[in-house]
């Protein structure tokens, strides 16, 4: 495991930069200004949210102690760890302030809806205004290693956060759980990263050895890039983090994750000899591993090769649409 690497003072022509690399970075001190993070730091955190906060329910997580923070399946696999009730979020943060057993969060608040000032007063410089931040606030707690199909930009407000990422190409060592049912929306790593058992997932050794952490501090902020894999300690009594997500690819080309879901139904059960076949053919077409399919031909006889233009992207939707309704005929 090796630390992650660190950058201050960073402004939108140095964020740039950074994502041109598509690497996780630190970016120390990046929202030391905020007025969330002096409220935090002078332990008025509670007191600062609260006065800001709407009475709109919110899902709180509660954890008995026996879980120890780790928020993560329940020994059947066919739930969370956890149960989710609505609350305030005044309530939530009393609570929160009188302490407790429990572990206790409220996760991916929107703030248009719960602080609606929260934005305008913490504003983020590196991303335009329309990216709005969601809100994680509770105590000490381990989220289990996921990723987003987003990027990201973290930014701790209150306590400390030990991040421990890994690169996209780590997911075969990272036993990943079910698809179908999934703590909080996105399939997680079956492997306790703070007390791995290396014989039931061996490979997670690999993983592990090429992993990147580092601890943030109120003020700090952490770059993770989209895909890249990662997991959270929330480390101290009362943390809060404010997180950034936007994806800059195309709308109307469909989900990845849609053709992910499509590729395990109709390439996965197919015999070794055409999956290696259709491998091929995906590193070309897909993931351009030759450079463009189409460069050999005019641009005018390129048709769905380029995919660029609306007309053929309607075109291949069309096609989609037709051959899933064949296959779902039978």
């Amino acid at each position: 495991m090796e630390a992650l690497p660190e950058q201050n003072e960073v402004d939108a022509e140095a964020f740039r930069a950074i994502r041109d690399t598509a690497n996780p970075v630190v970016l120390r001190g990046l929202v030391r200004h905020w007025p969330a993070v002096s409220a935090a730091l002078e332990g008025q955190l509670t007191r600062y949210l609260g006065t800001m906060a709407t009475d709109v329910p919110v899902p709180v997580v509660r954890a008995a102690p026996e879980v120890k923070g780790r928020l993560h399946y329940e020994a059947s696999l066919r739930g969370p760890n956890f149960q989710r009730t609505p609350a305030t979020l005044r309530s939530f943060l009393a609570e929160l302030d009188r302490g407790g057993m429990d572990t206790l969060a409220v996760q991916g608040l929107d703030v248009g809806r719960v602080l609606p000032e929260f934005a305008a007063c913490n504003a983020m410089h590196l991303l335009p205004p329309q990216v709005a931040p969601r809100l994680w606030i509770g105590t000490a707690a381990k989220v289990a290693t996921h990723n987003d199909p987003l990027e990201n930009i973290a930014c701790v407000v209150a306590g400390h956060r030990r991040f421990t990422l890994f690169a996209p190409e780590q997911v075969g060592n990272l036993y990943m759980g079910p698809f179908h049912v999934t703590p909080a929306g996105t399939p997680v790593s079956m492997v306790h990263l703070t007390d791995p058992d290396f014989d039931r997932f061996p490979r997670f050794a690999e993983a592990l050895a090429s992993a990147r952490t580092a601890v943030l501090a109120p003020g700090d902020a952490i770059y993770i890039p989209y895909g890249w894999f990662h997991h959270v300690d929330a480390l101290d009594r009362i943390n809060m983090l404010a997180n950034y997500w936007w994806d800059p690819a195309r709308r109307d080309l469909g989900s990845p994750w849609d053709a992910l879901m499509h590729g395990m139904m109709s390439l996965r059960q197919l015999p070794p000899d055409q999956r290696r076949a259709w491998k091929a053919m995906f590193d070309h077409y897909v993931f351009l591993e030759n450079g463009d399919p189409a460069a050999h031909l005019p641009p005018d006889a390129r048709g769905i090769l380029s995919a660029d233009r609306p007309e053929d992207v309607a075109q291949m939707r069309q096609g989609l649409i037709a051959a899933l309704q064949r296959a779902h005929r039978g």
